[in-house]
C-alpha cells in the first residue's frame, strides 16, 4: 500500500510531497558522488567508507553550521539554489583549517511548507557546494513545519566530517615571528552579520532591488553571492608548502578569528592598506556609518581566509595559490605580543 496520510495532509504535512522533493534532488546528489559512498541518500543513515591507507593516525574533524539571517535575501529574491552553497562553505571552510579534507556532509532543511521544487532547489545549492569541496552529499533530512514557521519560509544549516593525518594537521604550534600571513579573497559577505547588513540597508522586498554605483548588480543579488569555498586551494597549497595556521573569516571578523590561529604570546601585524577591501564593504560602512573598528570585528572586509606559512615560503605559497584560481595577497606578518591582531 502506498504510504499517505489524509489526517496529516490536513494538520499541515503532505509527506508524499516529501517523497517527491527526494526524486527530484537525486540528480543533483548523484553529482557529489566520490569513492567512499557506500549507499545512496533515503536510508536512516548514510554511509560512508573512508580510505585511511598511508595514514599514520587518522583525525575526523567535523563542523555544523547554518547561513544565519542571509537566508532572508533568498526568500525576497525567490532564488533558492545558491543557499546551499552557503551551509557547505561555512562547514567545510572551518574543517579546513585544520588542515583536514571535507568527506561527506548532510543538510537539514526545517519548511513551512514543502514544495518539491523548491526543496530540490536549496538541494542544489548544497550539492554544488560539496561538488565545489569535494565531499558527497551521503544525506539529509527535509522537515515540515506548519504553524511554527510561515509557508513559504525555511532554514538550513549543514553538518560535515573531514579527515586529516594527525602529524600533518594544522594547529598553529609552529608559528614563529616573521611568519607571513597571506589573505585569499572573499566573494562578498559571504554568510556573516547579516542582522547588521539587513538594519543598515532596511532590507524588504523593495530595497533588494536598489542600486548603487559601487555594486555592479542590484542590491540583493550582491548580497546573495554564495560563500566562496577555500578547501581546494588549501589542499593544493597543502602539498607543496608547510602551512603553519590557517583562520576562516567568518562571524567577528578580523578580530575574533585571526587571534584563533595565533598560539599564545603571537599577534597578527596586518597591514591595512594591503587588505583588499570590495566595494560591498565600503558601501555598508558609508551607508550605515559603521566605525572602522566595527567592520573589522563584524565583517570579511575582503577576505575570507588567511594563512601563515614561512617568511622563505611566501612566494611558493603565493605562486600555488594563484595557480589554483586564488588572487592571494599578502596581508602582514606574526609578531610577538598579545594584542591578537594590530593594523599597521
Amino acid at each position: 500500500m502506498e504510504s499517505f496520510s489524509e489526517s496529516y495532509k490536513a494538520a499541515g504535512v503532505d509527506i508524499t510531497a516529501g517523497y517527491k522533493s527526494v526524486e527530484l534532488m537525486k540528480k543533483h546528489v548523484a553529482r557529489t558522488n566520490i569513492p567512499g559512498v557506500v549507499s545512496g541518500i533515503g536510508g536512516f543513515g548514510g554511509l560512508f567508507a573512508p580510505d585511511f591507507k598511508g595514514m599514520e593516525e587518522p583525525v575526523l574533524i567535523s563542523g555544523t553550521d547554518g547561513v544565519g539571517t542571509k537566508i532572508k535575501l533568498a526568500f525576497l529574491l525567490d532564488k533558492h539554489n545558491t543557499i546551499g552553497i552557503d551551509s557547505v562553505a561555512m562547514c567545510v571552510n572551518d574543517v579546513i583549517c585544520c588542515g583536514a579534507k571535507p568527506l561527506f556532509f548532510l543538510d537539514y532543511i526545517a519548511i513551512g511548507k514543502n514544495i518539491p521544487e523548491k526543496v530540490a532547489s536549496i538541494v542544489e545549492g548544497v550539492a554544488e557546494g560539496c561538488v565545489q569541496s569535494g565531499c558527497a552529499l551521503i544525506g539529509g533530512e527535509t522537515a515540515e513545519h506548519p504553524g511554527l514557521m510561515p509557508e513559504d519560509e525555511y532554514d538550513v544549516a549543514g553538518f560535515c566530517v573531514g579527515l586529516a593525518d594527525k602529524p600533518k594537521m594544522i594547529d598553529g604550534s609552529k608559528l614563529l615571528p616573521g611568519d607571513v600571513l597571506i589573505g585569499l579573497r572573499s566573494s562578498g559577505v559571504h554568510s556573516n552579520g547579516f542582522s547588521l547588513v539587513r538594519k543598515i540597508f532596511d532590507i524588504n522586498e523593495e530595497t533588494v532591488y536598489n542600486t548603487y554605483p559601487e555594486l555592479d548588480k542590484p542590491l540583493g543579488e550582491a548580497l546573495l553571492t554564495p560563500t566562496k569555498i577555500y578547501v581546494k586551494p588549501i589542499l593544493a597549497l597543502m602539498e607543496q608548502v608547510t602551512v603553519k595556521a590557517v583562520s576562516h573569516i567568518t562571524g567577528g571578523g578580523f578580530y575574533e578569528n585571526i587571534p584563533r590561529m595565533l598560539r599564545d604570546g603571537l599577534s597578527a601585524r596586518i597591514d591595512k592598506s594591503a587588505i583588499p577591501v570590495l566595494p560591498i564593504f565600503t558601501l555598508m560602512q558609508r551607508v550605515g556609518n559603521i566605525s572602522e573598528h566595527d567592520m573589522f570585528n563584524t565583517f570579511n572586509m575582503g577576505v575570507g581566509m588567511v594563512v601563515a606559512v614561512a617568511k622563505e615560503d611566501a612566494e611558493q605559497a603565493l605562486d600555488v595559490l594563484r595557480q589554483n584560481g586564488e588572487d592571494a595577497v599578502v596581508l602582514g606578518d606574526v609578531i610577538e605580543g598579545s594584542e591578537g591582531v594590530v593594523f599597521a
